[in-house]
């Protein structure tokens, strides 16, 4: 009863505009309160100062910085032409180049707002210049951007290492073969509408053109090499690799000459915000997470799951259900932040791999930045595309259920994501 009233509260909160951080801290304050352990708010300030305070976190921000630096130089005008050469001639055109930039792009920024925010306007623009409808090209837009966290580097990756003490660097593996897998699965739903829809496709690219583009986008693919080889054979850690990711995007822009010294302080400015903001989210949220324990809430569900006799796939499924629906009104971090502290409990009483249960939420997440009214994806895309919010997600509907469909698979055969790192990496003893 107490676990319903705690989280109805936070809801309730979130759905009066409450901003995300200040709902998750003030539910725990308020029940503090209401209990009468007013002294237990000296721990606030504590547990927010050690929330953001751990080193793997530095990668964020860094992460961050990468990909408004990529964004703003020409690094993804370069890897767009690139992915247009390769497969603009297929069923779907430059949709489904959009995906495969996409795709690319995920082996550098590890953000799926920043790939719609920024590859994105690339992608949108060159899809209605070929003659795609708007509301099509937004959705295939929306729907690429979220391959960016599954594919190494990845945020969401950093921040469930954080908090589970999981290898960062076992995770950025593990969503390497579910990425590829997700971005292939929305190729296939592109190949089957194109014939319906009528979506143009580009005449086949000569040899000059392919050879051209390669040379062109050569420094930018070499980036996730760059990242994944480096960690990989110890040259650095994820968190270290986030810092060689900025630099080499900096290195990138003023090496094309999109980057200025003038165009720096806003770049720094707008990473500064986005960091901030989700840092804020933590602190509150370890506060929160700290809470949960004390008043014993994943005990209670541990004693309620062996009591009715639960299964892993019983829970597997439980989890889907409750990160889809948190989806609809809550941020992706948001959700780690809530729900981690409580399942990182439950995990090992049915036997799952931490690993793969970290791809799956990755991609349930994925699954919520495409649904409203929350769906942070539909927003990044909306602020360029302008065809209105429930359109958008109609039309990303395709997509979301290809991603879903993956998410299941993942869950349940749990090989799909654990064979990479386990033959890197050797299998966890």
């Amino acid at each position: 009863m107490l676990t319903l009233s705690i989280f109805t509260v936070l809801l309730v909160m979130l759905m009066i505009d409450v901003p995300i951080a200040v709902a998750i801290g003030l539910t725990a304050v308020v029940f503090f309160v209401a209990q009468g352990q007013v002294s237990f708010l000296a721990m606030l300030p504590q547990r927010m100062y050690s929330g953001t305070t751990g080193f793997t976190l530095l990668a964020i921000p860094f992460f961050i910085l990468a990909g408004n630096l990529m964004n703003t130089g020409g690094t993804t005008e370069r890897l767009f032409r690139f992915a247009r050469a390769l497969v603009g001639h297929v069923p779907g055109g430059v949709g489904q180049v959009s995906v495969v930039s996409s795709m690319i792009f995920s082996g550098m920024s590890g953000s799926a707002v920043a790939d719609a925010a920024g590859l994105g306007q690339i992608q949108h623009r060159a899809m209605v210049d070929a003659g795609y409808p708007p509301k099509i090209s937004a959705a295939i837009v929306a729907g690429a951007s979220t391959i960016g966290p599954v594919i190494p580097p990845s945020i969401p990756f950093v921040l469930y290492g954080a908090i589970t003490s999981v290898s960062v660097s076992r995770l950025f593996l593990a969503g390497a073969v579910p990425g590829v897998i997700m971005g292939l699965a929305m190729m296939i739903a592109i190949w089957i509408m194109a014939g319906p829809r009528g979506l143009p496709k580009d005449p086949r690219a000569n040899l000059r053109e392919i050879i051209d583009s390669t040379y062109a986008a050569f420094l930018p693919l070499m980036t996730p090499v760059i990242i994944i080889g480096g960690i990989m054979t110890g040259y650095f850690t994820p968190t270290e690799a986030a810092v060689v990711a900025t630099l080499y995007a900096a290195a990138l822009g003023f090496l094309y000459r999109d980057l200025t010294f003038k165009a720096l302080p806003a770049i720094l400015f707008a990473s500064l915000k986005q960091t901030c903001g989700l840092m804020f989210i933590i602190a509150t949220a370890n506060f929160f997470g700290w809470f949960t324990i004390f008043e014993r809430i994943p005990d209670a569900l541990i004693m309620q799951l062996t009591a009715m006799g639960a299964s892993a796939t019983a829970f597997l499924w439980i989890v889907i259900a409750i990160i889809l629906m948190l989806g609809c009104f809550l941020d992706g971090n948001a959700i780690f932040l809530i729900t981690l502290p409580i399942f990182m409990k439950l995990c090992p009483l049915f036997g799952i791999d931490m690993v793969n249960f970290g791809v799956v939420m990755t991609l349930l997440i994925m699954v919520g930045n495409l649904t409203p009214p929350v769906g942070m994806c539909l927003f990044a895309v909306e602020s360029f595309a302008k065809i209105g919010l429930w359109k958008l997600a109609y039309e990303c509907m395709p997509y979301l259920i290809a991603i879903l469909l993956v998410t299941i698979l993942c869950a349940f055969v749990p090989e799909i994501a654990l064979w990479l790192p386990n033959y890197v990496m050797g299998p966890i003893s």
